[in-house]
């Protein structure tokens, strides 16, 4: 959703923002109540929010208000980032089916000695994250390898298990196939690349420190497991995530790429015989309807904005956000501070982009900030949110497959082993702060 589109249709009104409230307190308020964070299904909460919208400005007929929630359904944005997210599915769907990702974890741990269990734990799910693009997948494929490790090595759970979630969350960030990576760039109207190149000067020192963080905690751990010689049919298996990674960093068509990515996968899984051409298509399948919920959220949060902004809510929340902002670094700040609140009270980073990042987009123009560095905050933040939540998706998953492992897991003991999305914190504060310092250096030249 371009920033360019949101120019209010009204005057400023506080109450515009009251269908946004409506949509964190039926969403939020009766998960607490259930005491489970995915009772409510999110597009049933943005239903509701819709609805109440669309119950305000009486001026305009239903028909009227109804035309305009569509035009925000329908933008141009949305729908190419909906077009992306089908593509991603059926990639990650089909890559695993035919054997990928068992391929490619075999294939590192080959390439990790044992004495560097934890932290190679934490590097192997940087890879497989960043090649697939889902911190949620990568915790539900590493986590029964993890947590077999437990009771040879005598590692504490929460520690083996939070390695692998700190791991998936620097994919999540930094993947070029990642649904927050596509929704911050699209938002900011920037090249992935470029948005790459930002993050890795966030993300990497963030991700060395907690390499080292976790040698120190294991270094009383190794792993004397034979691992099964990996075989030219494994290291085949590996070429679709490869050729992702090299074709996204050489800038090809993220569209164009995942739909190549689809071919490679079919045509390597056939030939290995891992699938068959009926294989091939019910698992393309299954990845776009896999995609289904977040399709819909995407569209439906897009239609609430848009109603929003023709309300005067947008403008409301521009000027107040404005109030607290001098500058760049005000300007860069404050944009942290939107999408990590959105994202505490959704539980869903992707969808904390899409509701802040057109707002920052405004706030970036107008203050001239870069737009590679507003999608890197945009994305770098919400996925520090989305690591720590103890409701979130990614530590639900690693708590239930331990779970069915035999091994009892309690949020808030994961939560004091994610020592990479608290390093990613600090790192996004300090290059805030020290950007700013040095804009400020140089304005003094």
């Amino acid at each position: 959703m371009n920033g360019q589109n949101l120019t209010p249709d009204r005057a400023p009104h506080f109450r515009a923002l009251i269908p946004f409230f409506v949509f964190l307190v039926f969403y939020l308020g009766i998960s607490i109540w259930a005491n489970d964070f995915y009772f409510v299904p999110m597009p049933v909460a943005f239903l509701i929010a819709s609805a109440v919208a669309l119950m305000q400005d009486h001026k305009r007929s239903l028909n009227e208000k109804v035309e305009i929630y569509a035009r925000g359904m329908g933008d141009g944005n949305i729908m190419i980032m909906c077009l992306i997210f089908i593509l991603a599915g059926a990639f990650g769907s089909v890559a695993g089916a035919m054997g990928a990702v068992d391929a490619t974890v075999l294939a590192a741990r080959h390439l990790i000695p044992a004495s560097w269990i934890l932290p190679g734990f934490f590097l192997i799910s940087c890879f497989i994250s960043l090649a697939i693009g889902t911190s949620c997948g990568t915790i539900a494929a590493l986590t029964p390898i993890a947590i077999g490790l437990v009771n040879a090595m005598h590692i504490p759970p929460a520690l083996m298990v939070g390695t692998v979630i700190g791991g998936a969350m620097f994919g999540d960030n930094m993947s070029m196939i990642s649904d927050t990576t596509i929704a911050a760039t699209r938002t900011q109207c920037v090249a992935m690349k470029d948005k790459f190149l930002m993050n890795l000067k966030i993300s990497l020192p963030a991700a060395l420190f907690a390499v080292i963080l976790y040698w120190f905690a294991g270094r009383a751990y190794s792993s004397a497991a034979e691992l099964p010689a990996i075989t030219w049919q494994q290291t085949v298996l590996i070429l679709p995530y490869v050729a992702i990674l090299i074709g996204a960093l050489a800038g090809l068509n993220v569209m164009g790429l995942l739909f190549l990515g689809c071919i490679i996968a079919v045509v390597i899984g056939m030939v290995t015989g891992n699938l068959t051409f009926a294989m091939a298509l019910k698992q393309t399948g299954a990845g776009t309807l896999g995609m289904a919920e977040t399709l819909i959220v995407a569209i439906l949060a897009g239609g609430l904005l848009s109603i929003i902004r023709h309300n005067g809510g947008i403008s409301y929340l521009l000027q107040k956000i404005e109030k607290m902002i001098s500058g760049k670094q005000g300007c860069e700040l404050g944009v942290a501070l939107l999408v990590g609140i959105v994202n505490l009270f959704t539980a869903n980073n992707t969808v904390a982009i899409v509701i802040s990042g057109p707002i920052a987009k405004v706030l970036s123009d107008k203050y001239r900030c870069d737009g590679r560095r507003i999608a890197s905050i945009l994305d770098t933040m919400s996925c520090v949110v989305q690591g720590l939540i103890p409701y979130g998706a990614q530590i639900l998953i690693a708590i239930g497959v331990a779970k069915n492992a035999g091994i009892e897991l309690a949020s808030l003991d994961l939560i004091k082993y994610l020592f990479y999305p608290m390093l990613l914190a600090l790192a996004l504060f300090l290059s805030i702060v020290l950007a700013g310092a040095f804009r400020k250096k140089e304005a003094e030249k």
